[in-house]
């Protein structure tokens, strides 16, 4: 059993993407700056810096805790996790443990309660770090369509600027397949 994690459109919103990454919904790329970037030409696209920071905390896989995995499952995790850190230093929250859902049922009623936590817990270093002023997490399950709706919002420091993100989890069969995202 596998599950797809998919951004999707608000309200009739044909853009579903932030501008700084390009995601083909198994892999997320940073995007090249344009021309219109004066002196970054070339280098890293930064116009959206929330929306690219709250899409990198829930579409990024964060390590689980140990006492999280069964006999048999990988760490998972981004690669920065394997960086050693200094005496004293905290490392880095980067991620989001959603990934975790693929061996829950969706007719588990802690299945959208986990969602709702980790999807959280994934926003929160946003406001730690002072990104982000504050976000909510609001989770619907479809269990006829075999899926399960996450719509975020966060809003920036200043208070104007809001990114609402809207994640669809689809439980589905995978048996077999070499790339089961890519299908």
């Amino acid at each position: 059993m596998s599950i797809r994690i998919i951004p999707i459109a608000l309200d009739g919103d044909d853009t579903i993407l932030a501008p700084d990454i390009v995601w083909d919904g198994e892999v997320g790329e940073f995007a090249i700056a344009g021309t219109d970037e004066g002196d970054n030409a070339g280098g890293l696209r930064a116009k959206a810096a929330l929306a690219t920071a709250v899409l990198m905390q829930l579409a990024t896989d964060c390590a689980a805790d140990e006492s999280e995995l069964r006999d048999g499952d990988e760490q998972r995790g981004w690669p920065g996790d394997g960086i050693s850190m200094a005496d004293g230093e905290e490392p880095d929250v980067i991620g989001c443990k959603w990934w975790l859902l693929r061996r829950r049922s969706l007719s588990e009623a802690e299945t959208p309660l986990l969602a709702k936590r980790w999807g959280e817990e994934a926003l929160q270093p946003l406001v730690d770090e002072g990104v982000a002023a504050g976000f909510s997490v609001t989770v619907t399950t479809k269990p006829t369509e075999n899926r399960m709706d996450i719509e975020t919002v966060v809003t920036s420091r200043d208070g104007v600027t809001t990114v609402k993100q809207k994640f669809a989890i689809l439980w589905e069969q995978v048996r077999g397949l070499h790339k089961p995202l890519a299908q």
